[in-house]
């Protein structure tokens, strides 16, 4: 069947995360027949479920949870252990991707993916099927973080709980986090922590270590002397770029698009 006689798809591929919740809102009363798709992992925070569970109740249209064929633990088998990082991305092929394009099929698809207008030089990881066209609306429209911002405020969801310590959503364990994220994840759900903690490993016989952070495990993250330097530095991280003053109180410092020796761009599917 052609595509001018075929019919088309139109699917918001939701994250969690603030930018793809405000475009559902956004496009709700634009394009009839929406379709809402989360790629549930099963790895995913608490504060992400409740947030979908508010968009779904708030939207009054299903979202549709797509979950992989195996659970994250069985493809870190198959990769013997080796975890998934900025160059490999397997956790997001195999747990995001391929989940959503199952569920797609053959189907002609207008994706619909939250990148603003003062971010439309960011690219990251998404399909690359030919039947699936991406299409920017925030771009399109001019819509800024300022927008978003108050799209959310405005429809009374207000953003997820976890941006009270993360800059975005995610399984987890994401390689993406900061340091200082990691440092929370141990103090907000410090049993996931562990889990991921255990997840990390040393090939007996190279040596090599297989940890979520460069050349640092999550175990020698935790050491109290060196959350204290993480802190720290985060803290005067803030100060300089206006973040924060002097006195303010490390657990109220919220915005933490603030770099650290995190590289490269977040995938689209995971963090938008």
């Amino acid at each position: 069947m052609s595509d001018s006689t075929q019919s088309v798809r139109h699917i918001v591929s939701l994250s969690g995360g603030k930018d793809s919740t405000a475009l559902a809102i956004y496009l709700r009363d634009r394009i009839p027949n929406l379709e809402y798709v989360f790629c549930d992992t099963g790895e995913e925070l608490p504060e992400t479920y409740d947030y979908l569970e508010q968009l779904e109740a708030l939207l009054g249209e299903k979202i549709y949870k797509l979950n992989p064929d195996r659970p994250f633990h069985h493809y870190l088998e198959i990769y013997r252990g080796v975890l998934p990082d900025v160059r490999t991305r397997w956790c997001t092929r195999k747990l995001k991707i391929e989940p959503f394009e199952k569920f797609i099929g053959n189907d002609l698809v207008y994706n619909y993916i939250g990148i603003r207008a003062d971010e439309s030089h960011r690219k990251g990881y998404i399909s690359t099927k030919p039947n699936i066209v991406a299409k920017y609306p925030f771009i399109e429209d001019g819509i800024t973080k300022t927008d978003v911002m108050q799209i959310l405020e405005e429809s009374g969801i207000g953003l997820p709980k976890y941006y009270e310590w993360r800059s975005r959503s995610g399984c987890y364990f994401c390689f993406f986090q900061q340091r200082i994220e990691w440092i929370r994840l141990s103090k907000r759900h410090p049993q996931k922590f562990r889990q991921a903690m255990e997840m990390e490993k040393e090939n007996p016989e190279t040596g090599e270590r297989y940890t979520w952070i460069s050349g640092e495990s999550l175990q020698e993250l935790i050491r109290p002397e060196r959350i204290q330097q993480i802190e720290a530095n985060f803290q005067e991280q803030a100060i300089s770029l206006g973040k924060a003053t002097p006195n303010t109180p490390l657990s109220k410092i919220f915005s933490l698009d603030i770099s650290d020796d995190v590289s490269g761009e977040p995938c689209l599917i995971c963090h938008l």
